[in-house]
This record gives C-alpha cells, sequence and structure tokens, in this order.
C-alpha cells in the first residue's frame, strides 16, 4: 500500500477515521498519519537544534509511541497537537538525558538539492540553499531562547493556530502571542526582510517515504512480536 498526502483518497480521512481504523486492526493507514504530520514533526526537531538525522530519528520514535499509546488519545485534545507534545516530550528528553551540544557548523537546512521550497520568487530557491543564508537563520534562532523558538516554529513554520499552539506547548493563549511577538522583533531584521516563513525547514518527500518506510516497518515488528506473544 503506497499512499501520497495529495491524494483525494487519503484527504478525505479525518484523523479521527484512521486512529479508528488502526484500533480496528487496519494498521496500513497509520501511514496517513505519517504522512500528514511529517512536516510538522520535523519542524519541531529542527527548532530544537537537532540535526536532520536525529530529527528524523526522535520523529520515528514519536510515531511509534503515538502508534502504541492509541487508545490512550483523548479527544478532548486535537490529535496533531497531541502528536507534536509527545515530539516536544521527545526532544525535551534527548536534550537533558544527553546534555545534547549543537554543533556550530551544523547548518539549519543540509547542503542538498532536494530540499525544495516554495516561493514566488524565481530566485529565491538558489538563494535558501546557499550557505550563507543558513548560516544567517541558525544564527539568528540560535539567540532565542527554547520557548521562543519553539513557538515561532509552530506558528509561523508549522502553521498552527494561537490555539494549538498554547495547547501543544502547555501554556496560555496570551503567552504564545507575547513570546511570538518576542521572537518575530529579534529575528524579523535578520530573516522576514528578504525571505518568506515557507522557505525554511521544509521537508522534502523523499524524506517523508524514508520515515513512512521506517514507522510501518517498525509496526509491522510491533505486531508480530504481540502475535507471539498472545499465541
Amino acid at each position: 500500500m503506497s499512499l501520497k498526502g495529495s491524494d483525494k483518497s487519503v484527504q478525505q480521512y479525518t484523523d479521527m477515521d484512521v486512529i479508528q481504523q488502526v484500533l480496528a486492526g487496519n494498521t496500513a493507514v497509520f501511514e496517513i498519519i505519517i504522512r500528514r504530520y511529517n512536516p510538522y514533526l520535523y519542524k519541531v526537531g529542527r527548532s530544537y537544534g537537532f540535526d536532520h538525522q536525529d530529527t528524523e530519528d526522535l520523529m520515528q520514535e514519536t510515531f511509534i509511541h503515538s502508534y502504541v499509546n492509541l487508545k490512550q488519545y483523548a479527544a478532548r485534545a486535537s490529535f496533531k497537537t497531541w502528536l507534536i507534545r509527545i515530539m516536544l516530550n521527545q526532544c525535551y528528553r534527548k536534550v537533558h538525558k544527553f546534555s545534547y551540544l549543537k554543533e556550530e557548523t551544523a547548518a539549519i537546512l543540509p547542503d542538498n538539492s532536494s530540499f525544495m521550497f516554495s516561493s514566488n520568487n524565481s530566485n529565491t530557491n538558489d538563494a535558501v540553499l546557499s550557505r550563507e543564508f543558513s548560516k544567517v537563520v541558525e544564527a539568528c534562532l540560535q539567540q532565542l531562547s527554547q520557548e521562543y523558538r519553539t513557538t515561532f516554529t509552530l506558528r509561523e513554520l508549522a502553521g498552527l493556530s494561537v490555539a494549538e499552539t498554547a495547547e501543544s506547548m502547555n501554556t496560555t493563549e496570551s503567552n504564545v502571542k507575547v513570546r511570538l511577538n518576542r521572537a518575530k522583533a529579534m529575528l524579523r531584521k535578520e530573516i522576514e526582510k528578504t525571505y518568506s516563513a515557507q522557505d525554511i525547514y521544509e521537508f522534502n518527500l523523499v524524506y517523508c517515504d524514508r520515515i513512512v518506510n521506517g514507522v510501518m516497518k517498525r509496526i509491522e515488528e510491533l505486531k508480530i512480536n504481540s502475535s507471539k506473544v498472545s499465541g
């Protein structure tokens, strides 16, 4: 089974539709969840300063954790914010458990032409892929405290609403607004004067497929192990 996030057959399923099917035993449709929320989780991981590989690992752990604990999901919160909160917790634990050190030379965007960006400016793609731009953005974001960096990422890059961001970060909507305004004030001069928010942290379909394959493989292993135990 291979699903594309843009297919109408995929988009017609709500999160609850997918969750109910997975809980009923149709685990293959969990791929819809992975493709739908890959970009959000990727942006969260990068906002913590993790490199591409570490972010992918955290994403896989987040999806597996959500799959294993799907029965505990309470529809009081949106599934998107529930999933993002798991990713935030994964990032927090990694930072504090391993005293993660950010590499000074790590760029926000890998030097890889398969990362694609949407823009009305035909020259933006080349500019965004330049090492100079990567260093500028990295330096700017690292000036922010983690709460401001995460708030900016969820609101401006991942496109969450104020309410969703507050719910994901377990804070108030007023705090989200204050943090976002402060973050923008610090970043605008270096970033928004030239580049749009959409130019940052894009997650390419190639990497999306890799996450999907990795997570679905582990889900199959969990099912097999569960069958052996019950048998």
